[in-house]
């Protein structure tokens, strides 16, 4: 798959068969978003691969109570605390792997860069035929003690991308895409 191909293509992933991307797979999607800038060449990433079924289902349990207690309805639509109390959503879908960027630095650009780098794996997991999805939904609860305890994380690091991957159910729905706001300034 070529590089506009990727891009046109990838899209949230939310439905996973049960098979698990290969060990090497995942490196190779790691190596694909180590190759991302960053700002003065930090490269400041680190990633948590779970592959372990239960310990996603308990980091997802422990999110959902986490969003309960904390986020109170104006930051969390009504509809979504309905699902958080569900017993049966599972805020990583069912997926296979989570691949969790940390930043090591606290630097002003830690979520910028590990944003791009969670770009580069996302396009690379596309690109190998897997789903994908960055869960926002983990991202408070793993950034406290008790969710970097759960990955192993170093108390110094900052968990930025939760991202999910796996082969994906059923092919991903195109979504429309809003026509570019653009200011042209300049001759």
């Amino acid at each position: 798959m070529d590089l506009e191909q990727a891009i046109y293509s990838r899209r949230a992933v939310r439905q996973y068969t049960d098979e698990a991307p290969a060990q090497g797979t995942l490196r190779k999607l790691i190596d694909a978003a180590i190759q991302a800038p960053s700002a003065i060449n930090e490269q400041p990433w680190s990633f948590t691969v779970v592959t372990d079924r239960d310990l996603l289902g308990r980091i997802s349990a422990k999110t959902k109570t986490h969003l309960q207690r904390s986020a109170p309805g104006r930051i969390i639509p009504q509809s979504l605390h309905a699902r958080l109390e569900d017993p049966q959503f599972d805020i990583f879908h069912r997926a296979p792997a989570l691949i969790v960027i940390s930043s090591v630095t606290h630097s002003r650009w830690a979520v910028e860069n590990c944003a791009l780098a969670a770009e580069n794996l996302m396009l690379a997991a596309c690109a190998e035929g897997l789903g994908s999805c960055w869960i926002g939904l983990a991202q408070t609860w793993l950034a406290t003690a008790a969710g970097r305890k759960a990955l192993g994380v170093p108390a110094d690091h900052l968990p930025v991308a939760p991202i999910i991957v796996g082969r994906p159910a059923a092919p991903p729905v195109t979504v429309p895409r809003k026509e570019p706001r653009i200011r042209w300034i300049g001759p």
